[in-house]
């Protein structure tokens, strides 16, 4: 097993569909993980830009990095340099969780270590992320353990700035995942490790979620606040999981301005105010 980080990043860059460009950030045997990168419109290379990593969902199980796909050209429109991180799954890959939260170590340690030559502000690095994917934006930020061996620890993986929709925030005995994770959440569940001087955190879900219980996440909240950690709760009437997503406009849109506006008020976009016109069908 070894891991791949490309020394010259400008011979390195490959093109995808869609006309987006594609960074190789990691090889595992002989699996490759790319993060696709969506640049602002009027890119100046002169300028650093804060980072936006998305995480897809999938339970650690199934999904892809085009899960994220609006959400990264609205936020590339708004001025951040957004990435969509590859990581391992089961279905892929074979994989359990523990590969996955691996990965997206690698992911955010590769974009802060590489913030120069991306025109990246290191003290602006986001990661965002929905379910599962929620589940590994919070804990590259929460958890110390589960790091690919020889990587370069002393490159934190702890994003500035974390965007949490629906996230998967405990694992524990009842919790998400726990007949995959076992005794071994009391070291990869979000929940399980809350901590002073976590990354401002914005947690989003809508009431009627059958996987994430809002008692869960207004806890995990509250202990956040308590510690020192702060995290803003916003909840959505009768929504269930994966509300966030493209089909449900009104709820794509709800969210979408939600995050838009936490990071202004953290300094991370221009205060513009959004107009959205969509309606649920």
């Amino acid at each position: 097993m070894k891991c791949f980080f490309p020394f010259l990043l400008v011979l390195l860059w490959c093109a995808p569909a869609q006309g987006q460009e594609l960074l190789p950030f990691k090889k595992i045997d002989t699996t490759q993980l790319f993060l696709e990168v969506h640049t602002p419109e009027n890119f100046d290379s002169s300028k650093d830009y804060p980072a936006m990593v998305f995480f897809f969902g999938g339970g650690w199980i199934g999904g892809n990095r085009s899960h994220f796909l609006q959400q990264a050209r609205h936020f590339s429109k708004r001025g951040l340099i957004c990435f969509l991180a590859d990581y391992r799954t089961k279905v892929t890959h074979g994989t359990t969780p523990f590969e996955a939260l691996k990965d997206a170590k690698s992911a955010m340690r590769y974009v802060r270590k590489n913030a120069k030559d991306l025109h990246i502000d290191p003290t602006k690095i986001i990661a965002a992320g929905g379910s599962a994917g929620g589940h590994l934006a919070a804990a590259t930020a929460l958890i110390s353990d589960f790091n690919e061996e020889g990587e370069n620890l002393k490159v934190s993986c702890i994003p500035n700035a974390l965007v949490l929709f629906n996230p998967v925030i405990d694992n524990g005995p009842g919790g998400y995942g726990y007949e995959r994770i076992q005794d071994a959440y009391k070291d990869f569940s979000p929940l399980h490790n809350i901590k002073k001087d976590a990354p401002p955190t914005l947690l989003m879900l809508g009431t009627a979620d059958e996987l994430i219980p809002v008692a869960t996440a207004k806890y995990y909240a509250t202990v956040m606040e308590k510690v020192g950690s702060p995290c803003t709760l916003k909840l959505y009437e009768d929504q269930p999981h994966g509300f966030f997503n493209t089909k449900h406009p009104i709820y794509f849109e709800k969210t979408l301005n939600d995050a838009d506006s936490f990071l202004q008020e953290l300094g991370y976009l221009p205060i513009k105010p959004l107009k959205t016109k969509s309606k649920d069908r």
